[in-house]
């Protein structure tokens, strides 16, 4: 259809020479202005301070209980004397320095090292033995249709969490110690008795299969969160295209769990030197130091019981710098596995 050209009379004319061009892109920002970069510091101060004001407790309480206390590492490079004056930092500012003469002591002492041993041995099993097992009871719970024995079997598998350590050592030595029902039934088969808890070559073992016991339950709290975020279209999909149940969870729901395992890999390998210091506290005179004893019962026996605290703490000191490490290089394996780990790269 063809548009007739009518001329415009002088006032329409004047009117459009008159009217200013709207810009190119009526979105964007306009030239020659910089974009403005957000509200100021006081701007966005005035506008959180309830949530800043909710949050100062909690950060308060960070501070006074995990980051005042590494000022304490200071006796490290001392020969400490918590006896010279009621005030405790007047007793760190009068103890002589002795520089790295604890550190000297640590390397040279063969006890410190067998802690180290044992530590790092503990570590491996529980990973290889313990850390699977929270991963394949979310996978478990989360293949139970019916909601009412989803819900009572995670009950169930929770509820060793709120034991005490005590309590669960009881438990262990009723079932396993020299009097416990597995000795007596040895015992009424005419076979001898056995004493797991008192066993040196058994008690790693003997640890592990406790913190399975009371911590596995607890820790599928986490996948489960994560299974949960799975979408059920992924399922339906897969399954059209003819995938059974083990290529489901293969392809589906193993993948959407990956970066969850690697976050709380790298963490775990982080927690590597502290393996449960009242779980072997309790146990570490019915089997000796040379099974029981890690740093954390090497570091409780040398400055709690000997009181040699700059030893202590030497010690102390050299397992926190090696945890450090080692969650920088699990972070880092997390960033060439394509994840995100603790924090980004």
């Amino acid at each position: 259809m063809s548009h007739s050209t009518v001329p415009r009379s002088a006032t329409e004319a004047d009117a459009t020479k008159n009217t200013p061009a709207a810009p190119d892109d009526a979105t964007g920002p306009r030239k020659g202005k910089p974009h403005p970069a957000g509200p100021g510091l006081r701007l966005r101060f005035r506008r959180d301070r309830v949530l800043l004001l909710m949050t100062l407790p909690a950060v308060l309480l960070v501070l006074l209980f995990n980051y005042v206390p590494i000022l304490g590492n200071v006796v490290a490079f001392q020969e400490y004397d918590p006896y010279i004056s009621d005030n405790g930092i007047v007793s760190i500012l009068n103890s002589p320095w002795v520089g790295l003469e604890n550190f000297q002591r640590i390397f040279e002492d063969s006890a410190f090292w067998n802690s180290v041993r044992n530590t790092l041995l503990l570590f491996v099993l529980q990973l290889v033995l313990y850390f699977p097992v929270p991963i394949l009871l979310a996978l478990l719970i989360n293949s139970v249709v019916r909601p009412r024995v989803r819900a009572i079997s995670q009950a169930i598998l929770y509820l060793p969490h709120f034991f005490s350590w005590v309590l669960v050592i009881a438990v262990f030595q009723q079932l396993f110690g020299g009097a416990g029902l597995l000795s007596q039934l040895l015992r009424d088969h005419g076979y001898d008795g056995l004493s797991l808890m008192t066993d040196p070559e058994t008690f790693k073992f003997l640890v592990t299969a406790q913190s399975v016991w009371k911590d596995a339950g607890w820790g599928i709290i986490v996948f489960l969160a994560a299974l949960a975020s799975v979408s059920p279209d992924l399922y339906e999909a897969a399954a059209m295209d003819g995938a059974n149940r083990w290529r489901r969870m293969w392809h589906v729901t193993l993948p959407a769990l990956r970066p969850v395992i690697a976050l709380l890999l790298v963490l775990r390998v982080g927690d590597a030197l502290t393996v449960g210091f009242e779980q072997i506290l309790l146990q570490r005179d019915a089997v000796g130091p040379g099974a029981a004893e890690v740093l954390d019962t090497f570091v409780w026996w040398n400055g709690v019981r000997n009181q040699d605290f700059g030893y202590a703490a030497a010690a102390g000191l050299v397992k926190g710098v090696i945890s450090l490490g080692l969650v920088l290089i699990a972070n880092k394996v997390a960033h060439l596995m394509g994840e995100q780990g603790v924090y980004k790269k």
